[in-house]
């Protein structure tokens, strides 16, 4: 690999931008693409964009010739806010499935919980939070307090991101009374639309456990689908 990709590459993973080194098997041609210039038209560009969306390189042969597909993308990420039981269950759910998780709540009390031990605990105001931390198309959010004057905040700071994934804990009628404040806040109806909610895969989950293993689903879902 030349010295100049390898250059591109840290630079867009220290920018949190997914980017493929694409070689042609002869050895004659190589280069670099990031995910914003691909092509949907182009047969070559179409299965970079595959491999960035299953993080799979590959050996594909086109009318051009064939190539491999060497994808990089960078980490997974979930930002939860809200210290409650049902992020103790999702936390070790989301590391098992590779992304480095960030927990967020401003109430020390709930901060400071043990299980919390070997996660990184921001305990800064959630809008304030989310908005410092680098949100590329890798990162999922989900806001699990219950209490709007925390979650509103941090959702309004995630639809304001690249996030690929907005979910927010709470029955139809809580999310829909949330939406109109959020309206009222001045967020457009299109942009509420990407919050999922209630959240997580509707599989009759109960427990802290099984939401938090919905929540994931859903996660996963958005991601490789």
């Amino acid at each position: 690999m030349k010295l100049a990709d390898i250059h591109r590459i840290v630079k867009a993973q220290d920018s949190q931008q997914a980017i493929a080194v694409v070689k042609s098997i002869d050895g004659r041609k190589q280069t670099t693409v990031k995910r914003q210039q691909l092509n949907s038209d182009l047969e070559l560009d179409r299965a970079i964009a595959e491999g960035f969306r299953k993080d799979k390189s590959q050996l594909i042969d086109t009318g051009d010739g064939k190539f491999f597909i060497h994808i990089f993308n960078p980490p997974l990420r979930l930002i939860i806010v809200g210290a409650v039981h049902i992020a103790k269950n999702l936390i070790p759910l989301a590391k098992m499935c590779s992304f480095d998780v960030v927990l967020i709540d401003p109430r020390r009390a709930f901060a400071e919980s043990q299980f919390l031990s070997d996660t990184k605990v921001v305990t800064q105001w959630p809008d304030k939070a989310i908005s410092d931390l680098d949100q590329g198309a890798r990162t999922a959010v989900v806001t699990l307090t219950h209490d709007p004057k925390l979650d509103e905040p941090a959702l309004i700071a995630a639809l304001n991101s690249q996030a690929f994934y907005i979910g927010a804990l709470g029955s139809r009628r809580t999310h829909h009374a949330r939406c109109s404040r959020l309206v009222q806040a001045g967020v457009a109806e299109k942009d509420i639309e990407r919050i999922h909610a209630p959240i997580g895969l509707d599989i009759g989950a109960q427990s802290p456990a099984e939401i938090a293993l919905a929540i994931m689903s859903e996660i996963t879902q958005s991601l490789r689908q």
